[in-house]
This record gives C-alpha cells, sequence and structure tokens, in this order.
C-alpha cells in the first residue's frame, strides 16, 4: 500500500505525516489492519528496538474532585462506586511504589485527583517523591497533579520529579463538549510550565469519547507541536455513574488504528499503553506492543488492571523486553534536545470529519472492574 510505504519512510526520518495521511490510517479497512501493525511496528522498532517501558500508578489522593471531566470516574458528581480517600502518607506511597518497582517499573506516576495542588500539596508530594527515591534506586517518578500555579513545576522538579504528566484529552474544537470547569488552552499550559521547569512532559489523550476521527487526528497534532517525551493514549474506560457511561464505540481494531496513527505523527516518541487497553483492546492487546513501547503495569487510578504477572508474560510471549533502569528510554537526538530538528511542517489540507462509530448493542460493562485493592486499602496492590 502506497499510504503504508510513505509513512514508514516519514517515520524512520522523523518527518511528520500530513493531515490526510493521518486520517487515512484512521480510515483504513479491517483487512488492512494486519499490514497497518506492521508498518507502524517498523516505525517503533527503528527508535525504541523491541524494548517496553513499564509504569506504575499510585493514586494519592482518590476521589471528590470539584473538575466536571464527563469521561473521569472522579469528577464532580460521580456516581461511580470507586475508591474514595485522602492523601496517602509519603511512606504509604512508597511502598506502594516499591511493589510497581518490584514487578518491574521503571516509573512510578504519583496521581492525585483534583483541580490543581496547593502549596501544602506540592510540600506533601514532594515528601513522597523523596521517600520513593531514597528506597528505590534509580527509578523515575512523574507527578500528575492537575493544572499548575507559577513556581510549582520548579519546586516539583527541586523536589526530584523527573516528570509531569498531563493529557490534553481531547481537539481544542471539542473540549468544551467534556469539561467545562478548565478548558484547553489550561492543559497546554501547565505542560509547558512543566518543560519550562525541566521536567520531562508526559501528555496524551483518550480515544472513545465520541469523537471523530478528525478531532483524534487534532489533538495528537497539537500533542506534536507541544513536543512531550511521552505520550499516553488512554481509551475511556465507561464508568457506571458517569455521564460516558454508555459510551462504546471501539472496537480492538479501531484501537490498534488509532495507536498507529498516534506512532506515525509521534515516530521517535515514547507512546504508553494506557488506561483502558484490557477494556477494549482484550485479547488482541500483544499487537499493540507492535505499536507502543511503553505501558502500564498492574492497576490503575481507579479500575483494576490485568495481573501485572499476566502482563509480563504478555510482553515476553509477544518477543519483547522489559526495559531495565540502566537504559534511556529516548532516541539519543531527542535526549541531545534537539526535539523535532529533522521534522517538516504538517500539511495544512482540510480532510472532511469521519463519522464516529455506531455503539455497539451489546456493551461489555462486565470488563469494567474497579479498583478494589493496592493504594487506599488493606490489600496488597497488583504489581
Amino acid at each position: 500500500m502506497d499510504l503504508l510505504n510513505t509513512l514508514v519512510d516519514k517515520g524512520l526520518r522523523r518527518e511528520l505525516p500530513t493531515r490526510e495521511e493521518a486520517l487515512a490510517v484512521l480510515a483504513t479497512s479491517d483487512d488492512e489492519l494486519l499490514d497497518v501493525v506492521a508498518a507502524a511496528g517498523k516505525v517503533r522498532r527503528q527508535w525504541f528496538g523491541r524494548r517496553v517501558k513499564l509504569n506504575y500508578l499510585v493514586n494519592l489522593k482518590s476521589g471528590l474532585c470539584p473538575e466536571d471531566c464527563s469521561y473521569c470516574s472522579q469528577r464532580l458528581g460521580s456516581k461511580a462506586e470507586i475508591l474514595k480517600y485522602t492523601w496517602l502518607k509519603p511512606d504509604d506511597a512508597s511502598k506502594a511504589a516499591a511493589a510497581g518497582v518490584a514487578g518491574g517499573a521503571k516509573r512510578v506516576c504519583l496521581v492525585a485527583s483534583g483541580r490543581g495542588p496547593t502549596d501544602k500539596d506540592v510540600d506533601r508530594v514532594s515528601e513522597t517523591i523523596s521517600a520513593i527515591k531514597e528506597q528505590n534506586e534509580g527509578v523515575e517518578v512523574c507527578a500528575c497533579l492537575g493544572l499548575l500555579s507559577d513556581g510549582q513545576a520548579g519546586r516539583l522538579r527541586a523536589a526530584g520529579a523527573d516528570a509531569y504528566n498531563h493529557n490534553l484529552n481531547t481537539s481544542e474544537a471539542t473540549y468544551g463538549d467534556i469539561c467545562t470547569t478548565h478548558d484547553f488552552s489550561d492543559r497546554v499550559s501547565t505542560v509547558q510550565q512543566a518543560q519550562a521547569a525541566g521536567m520531562s512532559a508526559c501528555s496524551g489523550l483518550i480515544a472513545g469519547m465520541g469523537e471523530s476521527d478528525a478531532d483524534l487526528v487534532d489533538v495528537v497534532y497539537a500533542l506534536r507541536e507541544l513536543d512531550p517525551d511521552s505520550v499516553p493514549v488512554n481509551f475511556l474506560i465507561p464508568f457506571e455513574g458517569t455521564p460516558l457511561a454508555k459510551e462504546w464505540n471501539l472496537t480492538p481494531q479501531r484501537a490498534l488504528r488509532i495507536l498507529a496513527m498516534v506512532r506515525f505523527v509521534c515516530p521517535d516518541i515514547e507512546v504508553r499503553l494506557a488506561g483502558g487497553r484490557e477494556v477494549h483492546l482484550r485479547s488482541m492487546q500483544p499487537l499493540a506492543l507492535h505499536l507502543v513501547n511503553s505501558i502500564f503495569l498492574g492497576d490503575y487510578l481507579t479500575s483494576e488492571g490485568q495481573a501485572g504477572q499476566d502482563d509480563l508474560a504478555m510482553i515476553e510471549d509477544a518477543g519483547f523486553e522489559v526495559e531495565g533502569t540502566d537504559t534511556t528510554t529516548l532516541p539519543e537526538h531527542r535526549r541531545q534536545g534537539c526535539h523535532g530538528a529533522a521534522v517538516e511542517a504538517a500539511a495544512d489540507a482540510e480532510a472532511p470529519a469521519t463519522a464516529v462509530p455506531a455503539p455497539s448493542d451489546e456493551t461489555r460493562r462486565d470488563l469494567v472492574s474497579v479498583r478494589r485493592r493496592g493504594a487506599g486499602t488493606d490489600l496488597p496492590p497488583n504489581a
């Protein structure tokens, strides 16, 4: 297929595809799916070999968020029956993190619900970062605390935070449809503050919220413009008790096409398979390893993932290897700070939006499992 040959060539040169080409990936048929995966896999192996980076989430504060993000089980007004608790103590958070590190995680992601941290919250998280790094040599720590105020990014960096996560989630044009308590520009500003403070930026998206193909391409191009070091791709988990509980728009095939499109647009960036992979990719998860070079190990914030040992077995069985702490994730040219030096500007050609797939008549609510173990409970974590 000429399209795929062109995209592989561009990916190996770190050249940005046109918007029309990105949209064409999403429009490929199921009969072409393995060809799409194989093509994107060539780009993935060029920059990351067969390595898979493992990340582990620790939910420092769960539920009771004042923001109204429609996709979130922790949102204002959510009726999802999730765990709710206030800040974990630094020692408790460090113990939770240690379980993930013992399972092979290279990065620990510290997440807290809320609009953004107070200065006292930053102090608390700083203590947690110190505790984790003292007990786990070589581990990376990423903070995800919401919108940052002036000076907070610098304080987190000084405390030892290696990265900061704040996702764009969806296109700027449709952002107001999923959230009214803050806007797209607030999220962009926080990512830029993290970068200015010297932290590695981590910013991604959520697919499956009823968006069009054009929306997906828009948010991925917005991410590429921000130039984060890692892009998590989440697939909506339709929690009962949230406004998007009936949005079951994804198939495993569509999820793989989305991941392939992200890889072509972000060829040398860490692409992370994040929340919802078990729900929507199901038995096709191993194929996604040919597209992404990073996954979360075990459970997520408010939902359970598959067993950590199953994650490790999947990686080994698919012929990949877990990336160790002695290996730098990003290619050398990105580590040297010349991000995108050889990248050409994207074409501005407008392409028609593809219609959103009709939801299946048979939703699989049995696939959504609320987290009841690990952080905030007396039960051991899944790692």
